[in-house]
């Protein structure tokens, strides 16, 4: 799936730029693919570099299912906002959002409730880069330059408290991004210190590779992938203790076309070793 014509998205940023986006521009490294572009590139978006095609290209030769793993990803991530946004949120937090792409969070959020706000935070310049193009035409969206490892510094952040009433219920988007963060970094206590601050009635949305899911060919791609990224996989136990507190939407934490799928699901569901899950904060 490709941006479509003319939207924010696709459209060069115009104009002169402001500070911080040449100091974002000027910090970009290019040459060292990164994983949001890596994603970007297997789900057909267009904001990528030759040294995150030949990592996506290298892992999808080592694994040709992986693009179409990332393809699962997406929509998960899309009926799980429609999903909390139907259920009554109008604002969210999307953590480790990656690049623009069709879908965004905002236009699933927004076409549910015209209002609804978003915020979305990367540790990956080129996303800031791209900030100012977002926020020509959406004046409730914001996008900045965090790591969410460092929870204070997004909580704290001006686009987040002028967005976000987290005395009111707030959709708290870790999709696909936990497992680039290693235990070292106490990946539960992140956790807690983002849903710590959530009104009862929030939703939590975390998609996450298993280890008790990837099929042994996925070792061939941790050397190809060390290049970009390191991480850590996790078993359904590990992932669920992410919840403490939330109850968990049905049909629970399942492999990603499971949940609540729009169509039939694949009869093959062996190639799809990320789960995904949604609760709701009692």
């Amino acid at each position: 799936m490709t941006p479509a014509a003319g939207t924010p998205w696709s459209d060069p940023v115009a104009g002169d730029r402001s500070a911080t986006e040449a100091d974002a521009a000027d910090r970009m490294d290019t040459s060292t693919a990164h994983p949001a572009r890596v994603y970007d590139y297997w789900i057909g978006g267009k904001q990528n570099f030759p040294a995150d095609r030949d990592v996506a290209t290298k892992m999808a030769e080592a694994m040709p299912g992986i693009p179409r793993l990332a393809r699962a990803n997406r929509a998960f991530l899309g009926r799980a906002v429609r999903y909390a946004a139907e259920r009554g949120v109008r604002q969210f937090l999307d953590l480790g959002a990656g690049l623009p792409a069709a879908g965004n969070t905002h236009e699933i959020a927004q076409s549910v409730h015209p209002d609804a706000t978003v915020v979305y935070v990367d540790n990956d310049p080129l996303v800031t880069v791209h900030g100012r193009a977002l926020l020509a035409d959406e004046a409730r969206t914001r996008v900045f330059e965090a790591d969410l490892r460092d929870p204070k510094s997004v909580l704290t952040h001006p686009d987040v408290t002028s967005l976000i009433d987290f005395d009111q219920p707030v959709g708290l988007l870790l999709v696909a991004v936990l497992h680039f963060v290693t235990d070292d970094a106490d990946p539960a206590g992140i956790v807690a210190s983002f849903t710590q601050t959530l009104a009862p009635g929030s939703h939590l949305v975390i998609s996450h590779a298993g280890s008790d899911l990837v099929p042994v060919e996925t070792d061939k791609l941790r050397p190809i992938y060390r290049s970009s990224a390191t991480g850590a996989l996790r078993d359904h136990g590990e992932i669920a203790a992410f919840f403490e507190g939330f109850d968990l939407v049905e049909p629970g934490l399942v492999r990603l076309p499971l949940w609540r799928p729009e169509e039939a699901p694949p009869e093959d569901l062996s190639q799809y070793w990320v789960y995904g899950g949604v609760g709701e904060k009692r």
